[in-house]
Parts: structure tokens; C-alpha cells; sequence
């Protein structure tokens, strides 16, 4: 079973349809035994930083993900707050990732948002993706490159298009829109 983590952000639905075309079945849930006994657990994120957190600590949810002994996937906004001080409502995340979040620079437009390339490749998740391929993004906060990025991207500047520490994996992008490239890493992370 695949468990998206319900919660107050958006996208979750996104994510559902799109393992659904994968023929790969998914329940959304924030009951912690029902995640505890799933295969590969997927984090989920569109929305604002501080508020996430205060509904993720409601629920016990900031402490359940990072004990999480399976797979588990964070995507855009789920990235970022399996990382650590976010500048967004100066929030502090589970520290899954020893990198912080920061706002980018106002030096283009922000957010953000559409199409772009990721590379530095380094990971089973990205098998059969090639260098330089297109994803899309949409994001106003970005982390930096770190010792567990795995794909980078430049927007402004350099930034972690994904990460990966243990169990945890994390993509600022979001597969469930980027077309055949997203579905693809979406299933490299199932046969994780």
C-alpha cells in the first residue's frame, strides 16, 4: 500500500490521479497506523511553510515522517519541511536534511514556476531520466546544494532539485506534472 500523508496542503489528489494512471493504488490518510504499515509513504506539498507545520505537529505527523522506516518520498512544500529552518514564517522543519530553506533573491521572477532542466543525476530514483531533463517546478523557496542533493537545477542560482538521505527521498519538482519524465521517477520510487 502507498500512503499519501493528508494534510491541510494542496496536490495530494494531483499525486493520487497520477499513481492511478501508473495503475499503482494509493490511500490518503493521516492515521498513523495506516502509514506506519504502508510500503512507500509519499509527503505532498503545496501551501505555506508555518501553517503545514502547525497542522503536521497537530496530528503527530512531525515526529511519525522522520521515524519512518520505509521509503518515503517528500514532494515541493513536503520537501522543504523534511528540511530544517525554513524563512518562510521562519519555520523549523523535521530535519530529515541538514539544509535550510531560503526565499530566492528577487533577481528574476519569483516564483519560480514552469519548466526546467535538472541534472547531476545521482540516484536510483532517477533511473532511466536523462541529464538535463524538463520538470516542472513552482516555488518561491528553494534549498541549497547540500551533501545529500541528488539533482540540481539553476533558477537564479543553484539549487537542490532533489534530495536523499536513508530512507528519505525529496524532489522539489513536481512528478505528478511533469509529464513522462515525472511518471517515471514516480515509479522508480514504487520498486524502491
Amino acid at each position: 500500500m502507498i500512503a499519501l500523508i493528508k494534510y491541510n496542503g494542496g496536490n495530494v489528489s494531483s499525486v493520487q490521479n497520477a499513481l492511478a494512471r501508473l495503475n499503482i493504488e494509493s490511500v490518503v490518510t493521516d492515521d498513523p497506523e495506516l502509514i506506519l504499515k504502508a510500503d512507500k509513504v509519499i509527503f505532498p506539498g503545496v501551501g505555506e511553510a508555518s501553517s503545514t507545520m502547525k497542522v503536521l505537529k497537530e496530528k503527530g505527523l512531525d515526529l511519525l515522517i522522520p521515524a519512518l522506516k520505509q521509503p518515503v518520498l517528500g514532494i515541493c512544500l513536503g520537501m522543504q519541511l523534511m528540511c530544517g529552518d525554513n524563512e518562510e514564517g521562519g519555520t523549523r522543519g523535521m530535519g530529515i536534511f541538514d539544509v535550510d530553506v531560503k526565499i530566492f533573491p528577487p533577481e528574476d521572477l519569483v516564483p519560480h514556476m514552469g519548466w526546467n532542466t535538472i541534472s547531476d543525476l545521482k540516484s536510483p530514483l532517477f533511473s532511466g531520466i536523462e541529464e538535463n531533463s524538463d520538470v516542472y517546478f513552482v516555488h518561491s523557496y528553494y534549498c541549497a546544494l547540500a551533501d545529500s542533493t541528488i539533482g540540481g537545477c539553476d533558477y537564479i542560482l543553484p539549487f537542490s532539485a532533489s534530495l536523499h538521505r536513508d530512507n528519505f527521498f525529496a524532489v522539489q519538482f513536481h512528478p505528478e506534472k511533469s509529464g513522462a519524465t515525472g511518471s517515471r521517477i514516480l515509479s522508480n520510487f514504487i520498486k524502491l
